[in-house]
């Protein structure tokens, strides 16, 4: 069969001929993403970044060949195609690169006319059985986002949470939070797994997009609740750019440059320049940041791009503990100002991080499409600082201890997908077929101070209600290497993936997964004996398959109802009582929902109700805790509602609400605090999201904008779930109430220059981000940041 489809793809056939051609405006630039459809056959294609678009295998005979872009003239050309000839067809659009860009902007998409690339298939949304969420560049540039938290809260059911120290993101959707690690994390770039601790640049992103529930079937051991794909800008066949400066509160300041345009007729380029300089609302937190961003284009003929993309980050960033917790994780430190700082005055954490990536995209004709990514990431972590604040007295007295860290992830990554569409009788299809393989090898060394463990070492004594209460040490103890761990993991996974269409209004979605992962035994380099051992735990290998199975109604065609099976799989450490590895933990996941698209796509709005129960959750064993079992219990249910409007291009507007209650639902017996019923730590039971901007055309105010945006958090529980065999006698959890914050902009535009001025929590709310720890950090009070900005 894949000889069939190959001889197909290439041509062989001499019974057959290909069209093709350039779209350009009036100005002579190349048109992008404009639709080019073959009237007679229905078959329609979108152009590339230079303009060009083909269609291959098309019988001889008579066309009619039509270019179309919503709030465009509609070009069309007939042509007559040749067995074994090549016919051409241009079109040039009746609107210069300027004004198609104003024609994108006014007829800007929303939810369900906006494909999530992290779908490997290119399924079109309404199709596609899974709730998601995509943040635009439009919205990321009007509400100034600076961190990947600040455009996920555009989402709803998803919150934002902090690791330890401050010095990342992590985030929570479904019951499930997602970690920043490349080998454990579920954030993609360019979707492609990738570390992002330190934070990543936001100055590159062209969308986020979010797919919540199981992605396991294409994407292997990733969360449960969500994934997260970071798109980033690419390169341009036009010359073009933008100088900015952004400035704010507390001594904020960031000039970006962005550059982009052809080298060649086919090759273009694309190179983002970050310098970020911030004090902060907390005292002694400080954050220095360097970005690069080069990426290139490059049109190997008609069928084929590859692009080359790479970035640098140098970040160094104050981590902080916030305001740590009483008695020993009992309850939180909620009686100091939202500055005070409890970490060492010299507390740092410098990150460096490179990677570089491939992306090949070929068509082999307008049904038949190969991708192939090559990817690679080094992050390096240097960090010092006060241990954790997890035991304190009641009265606030702490005993310093200290935590040194040095590592190295190196991640190598690739994976093909192989999609197509053809009809088997009276079925349609669309087809995935696709494999991944991930190394990740981590290093992390350990430290001894005065020639004792580190975390043995006593620093000094500092009270955290009443920071004048002892006098802190100000110097940095000498902090020796004494041994170098090295932990690889390997992972691979092969899927198949198909949607079929069984009627008009009846189609049914269904596929699988295998993956297999090997976490190595670990080598430990003794540093200071020259010598080298292994670690404990012996190589473990891990196998899951990951099946989905949805049924999709589309009683008309602006509807989709759908009702759908997934599962995932947990990775699990610790060994039972036996001494054997613990299998992975099944997930299981149900979702159901509608979509629909009102006013000829200007409207969208969607609902999902899912439950997620993980019935062989790895817990301790009651009998001895120090090994594990797979006798646990969680069950997540809840509901998302989504609605985005983007009705002319003066006004657009995102709704968002998501309840959730994750909860134990069987304990297996905790002593003291019973486990049933009790709920996840770090997961709100509710979240909500509203923002609208709008644009003045009119005459007296023309280029003026005012926007508005509300997020909320609900309760949650700080602390740690508490747990089988638990020896004390009290509840590890910490009661955080909700919150919300509104931000208003305003800004101006004139011509190629623009101003746009934000205040963030403009009500001065007062409330906690919290940690995976006994601690939680205040959220920011009022703030303000403004950016100025001119194209060219």
């Amino acid at each position: 069969m894949l000889m069939n489809i190959f001889a197909f793809a290439e041509g062989v056939d001499a019974n057959y001929g290909k069209i093709a051609g350039t779209v350009k405006t009036t100005d002579g630039k190349p048109a992008a993403d404009v639709t080019v459809t073959i009237k007679e056959l229905n078959k329609a294609t979108a152009t590339k970044e230079n303009g060009t678009y083909l269609f291959q295998n098309v019988k001889p005979g008579t066309y009619t060949i039509v270019v179309t872009l919503v709030g465009s003239k509609t070009e069309q050309l007939t042509v007559t195609v040749s067995a074994g000839k090549l016919s051409n067809a241009d079109f040039n659009l009746s609107e210069t690169a300027s004004q198609l860009k104003e024609v994108v902007i006014s007829t800007g998409k929303t939810l369900n006319n906006t494909k999530a690339t992290l779908d490997k298939a290119g399924i079109r949304p309404l199709d596609l059985p899974q709730s998601t969420g995509v943040v635009s560049s439009q919205v990321i540039q009007d509400q100034q986002i600076n961190r990947l938290g600040d455009a996920v809260r555009n989402v709803s059911g998803v919150s934002l949470t902090q690791t330890r120290g401050g010095v990342g993101e992590t985030f929570t959707a479904r019951g499930y939070s997602i970690g920043i690690g490349g080998g454990s994390g579920s954030i993609f770039k360019n979707g492609v797994l990738t570390n992002t601790a330190g934070f990543p640049e936001a100055a590159t992103l062209e969308s986020v997009e979010i797919l919540k529930g199981s992605s396991a079937l294409m994407y292997g051991n990733v969360s449960g609740g969500l994934i997260i794909n970071m798109v980033t800008k690419k390169p341009k066949f036009e010359y073009g750019g933008e100088v900015s400066m952004r400035v704010g509160s507390y001594s904020a300041y960031k000039p970006v440059v962005d550059v982009y345009g052809p080298i060649s007729n086919n090759i273009a380029f694309r190179v983002i320049g970050v310098y970020e300089n911030d004090g902060s609302y907390r005292n002694h937190v400080k954050t220095e940041r360097v970005y690069a961003n080069p990426s290139f284009l490059f049109n190997l003929g008609k069928s084929t791009t590859l692009l080359v993309e790479g970035d640098f980050l140098k970040s160094n960033l104050t981590p902080d503990w916030g305001v740590g917790s009483l008695n020993n994780g009992q309850a939180i430190n909620t009686t100091v100002p939202r500055s005070q700082f409890i970490n060492t005055n010299w507390a740092y954490s410098h990150m460096d991080q490179y990677s570089g990536m491939a992306t090949l995209n070929h068509s082999f004709s307008d049904t038949w499409k190969l991708n192939a990514i090559l990817s690679t990431q080094s992050t390096k972590i240097d960090s010092y600082g006060s241990s954790l604040p997890n035991n304190t007295a009641a009265n606030g007295d702490w005993n310093r201890g200290l935590q040194r860290a040095n590592t190295l992830e190196n991640n190598y990554t690739g994976q093909v997908n192989l999609t197509g569409r053809f009809n088997t009788g009276f079925l349609g299809h669309q087809l995935l077929v696709g494999t991944d393989v991930t190394k990740v090898n981590n290093q992390t060394n350990a430290y001894s101070v005065n020639g004792k463990n580190i975390s043995t070492y006593a620093y000094d004594k500092i009270n955290i209600i009443d920071l004048n209460k002892f006098v802190p040490r100000t110097d940095i103890p000498n902090a020796v290497d004494t041994a170098l761990t090295h932990a690889p993991v390997y992972r691979f996974g092969a899927y198949i993936q198909d949607l079929m269409t069984i009627t008009s209004k009846l189609k049914l979605l269904a596929g699988v997964r295998w993956s297999w992962q090997q976490t190595s035994q670990t080598t430990i380099d003794f540093l200071q004996k020259g010598t080298t051992g292994l670690g404990t735990a012996k190589t473990k290998y891990d196998r899951a398959f990951s099946p989905k199975v949805s049924l999709i109604y589309q009683p008309i065609p602006t509807s989709s109802i759908y009702a759908s099976y997934s599962s995932n799989f947990i990775v699990n450490t610790g060994t039972d009582i036996n001494g054997r590895g613990l299998d992975p933990s099944t997930v299981n996941q149900y979702e159901a929902g509608i979509k629909n698209e009102f006013f000829n796509g200007k409207l969208s709005a969607n609902l999902s109700v899912y439950r997620i129960i993980n019935s062989n959750l790895s817990i301790a064993d009651p009998n001895n805790t120090a090994f594990r079992m797979l006798n646990g219990e969680t069950t997540s249910d809840g509901f998302e509602v989504d609605v985005t409007g983007n009705f002319t291009r003066d006004f657009y507007f995102i709704l968002g609400y998501g309840y959730n209650n994750a909860r134990y639902t069987n304990g297996t017996g905790l002593k003291g605090s019973p486990l049933e019923g009790e709920r996840l730590v770090i997961n709100p039971k509710q979240t909500a999201n509203a923002t609208a901007f709008y644009t003045f055309h009119n005459y007296a105010l023309r280029g003026f904008k005012v926007g508005a945006s509300v997020f909320y958090t609900g309760e949650r529980l700080a602390g740690y779930n508490n747990t089988v065999g638990q020896t004390q006698n009290y509840s590890r959890l910490l009661p955080v109430g909700g919150f919300a914050t509104l931000d208003l902009s305003a800004g101006y535009t004139y011509h190629k220059l623009s101003i746009l001025a934000q205040v963030s929590n403009i009500t001065n709310t007062f409330n906690y981000l919290i940690h995976d720890n006994y601690s939680v950090t205040p959220i920011p009070p009022r703030q303000f940041l403004t950016t100025v900005a001119y194209k060219f």
